[in-house]
């Protein structure tokens, strides 16, 4: 008996005829993806006006319930679940406008990551509590992640530098700056009372003050010199006047001279050891300026050495 041997069944690709591939409606992950195909073509078509806009609102209303799904994945994070939903509703309103059916990619693939941006941009501009670039953010988020990789170990124990940065790939000077951005996205108000206070002692309490001591000691140092070459008179006059607090008419009985002439002794001195003073500033200034002139034509003069050699 003769075996019939059989061939393999050839498969062939499904054929689909253009008009029905045109016609088949696409699937979507989630149920609040309408289809507004259709609408979107007549926003391409229309010229700009009112009824562009109006078509424009109706279909972000279609949309609104999945820009309220992406809101949703960042409720816990510190911020009010209707600032999250305002902000995503805002990056829905720029996707519609932005998108182009003509580029052929379906309208959800364009606007969620237009709307989870706007919400990450809102978190990145808005929330934290210093400014921190962006690079330093991005590290705080891997270090953050790492850390909470790492802890959920059995004996709970918190990694340190070397452990994060062994498990990321990044330098330990990396990580080291994303732990310190840990510590930034939310700041401590210095009335905060301290842990273990129980005085009322809070951080402000722990910040040091500037002294004032150290400008009335640099105000008396530059009066020295200005006040030893006063005329005794002038000297004497002060001295009664602003040490032993005498007033001009007792200290114009003592000098023998008039009360007016008193009062225009001190305003003129007064005015002249401010001008003296001012004088000397002027000076160090200057004299800090042609130090610093000397610096720069020694180092220029260097270069010039260096590049003839």
């Amino acid at each position: 008996m003769t075996a019939v041997r059989t061939h393999p069944r050839q498969t062939h690709p499904r054929q689909v005829h253009p008009r029905q591939a045109h016609s088949r409606k696409p699937r979507h992950a989630h149920g609040d993806a309408p289809d507004t195909t259709d609408r979107f073509r007549r926003i391409a078509a229309l010229p700009d006006g009112p009824s562009k806009e109006a078509l424009r609102q109706d279909v972000v209303r279609a949309w609104m319930p999945m820009a309220e799904r992406l809101a949703g994945q960042f409720r816990n994070r510190g911020e009010a679940a209707e600032d999250l939903r305002q902000v995503a509703m805002l990056g829905l309103v720029k996707a519609v406008k932005g998108y182009d059916p003509d580029r052929g990619t379906a309208f959800e693939s364009y606007a969620v990551p237009t709307v989870v941006g706007e919400v990450k941009r809102h978190f990145r501009d808005h929330l934290w509590g210093l400014h921190v670039p962006r690079r330093v953010q991005e590290l705080r988020n891997r270090v953050r992640t790492a850390v909470q990789e790492l802890t959920r170990t059995p004996d709970g124990r918190t990694p340190g530098v070397a452990e994060v940065a062994a498990h990321t790939g990044m330098s330990e000077d990396d990580v080291r700056a994303g732990m310190e951005a840990l510590e930034s996205y939310s700041t401590l108000s210095l009335d905060a009372e301290l842990r273990g206070a129980d005085d009322g002692y809070a951080l402000v309490d722990t910040l040091g003050s500037a002294e004032p001591s150290y400008d009335r000691v640099v105000q008396r140092e530059a009066l020295k010199p200005c006040l030893a070459a006063l005329p005794e008179r002038e000297r004497r006059i002060l001295y009664l006047r602003f040490f032993c607090d005498e007033t001009q008419g007792r200290i114009a009985d003592r000098m023998g001279i008039s009360q007016m002439h008193v009062s225009r002794l001190i305003s003129r001195t007064c005015e002249r050891l401010c001008d003296e003073v001012d004088d000397v500033d002027q000076v160090d200034d200057d004299d800090q300026a042609a130090q610093a002139d000397e610096v720069d034509q020694a180092a220029q003069a260097a270069q010039a050495d260096a590049e003839a050699a």
